[in-house]
């Protein structure tokens, strides 16, 4: 009975440890490789997926939540170094949006949608006056970091959380049994 109860609880660790890697590394595909960001009626965007193609990086286009190809939003060209290319848009009317970027090879950067609330509230020193809060919340992705991690450093802190697990069951399974003089 005691060694049923024991392997039942191996099988069940060795089976979480053998489906979190996967679990983990399953969202790598649908992050994006863009930084988008609103100030006021300003929308900027910013990647560092794309490479210099006949002196250009590429196209960055706003699209409202009427149109759905790239050619239909405002386009801007992306500026900047091999480290990091931008593009923004000011002027921009209150809404939702979506972010594409295109670079020069063809290749989708990434999309990313974002709310543009207008222009920002003067300042007031009264501490009574409370802000609007967003009606849609946040539309963060995973994580919202700027820089998409490679399949590499996701295989590399997957193998170290399986084997935390693997020696966390090596450990309990040691202790489990009885001592003996």
């Amino acid at each position: 009975m005691r060694t049923t109860r024991l392997l039942l609880r191996s099988g069940l660790t060795l089976a979480a440890a053998a489906a979190f890697p996967t679990w983990l590394a399953g969202p790598s595909a649908a992050l994006t490789g863009i930084s988008v960001s609103t100030t006021g009626t300003t929308v900027s965007v910013v990647t560092s997926a794309c490479t210099q193609n006949n002196g250009s990086w590429g196209n960055a286009s706003l699209l409202n939540s009427g149109q759905t190809a790239f050619a239909q939003g405002r386009q801007v060209a992306l500026a900047g170094t091999t480290v990091s290319q931008s593009a923004a848009w000011s002027g921009v009317s209150p809404g939702t949006y979506t972010v594409v970027v295109v670079c020069s090879n063809g290749g989708t950067a990434g999309t990313q949608s974002v709310i543009v609330s207008g222009s920002p509230a003067a300042p007031t020193t009264s501490s009574t006056t409370k802000a609007d809060a967003p009606t849609r919340g946040v539309m963060g992705g995973l994580g919202g970091a700027a820089r998409d991690y490679g399949p590499l450093t996701l295989g590399i802190g997957a193998a170290l959380v399986g084997s935390g697990v693997i020696a966390t069951g090596w450990y309990l399974r040691k202790r489990s049994k009885p001592y003996r003089l």
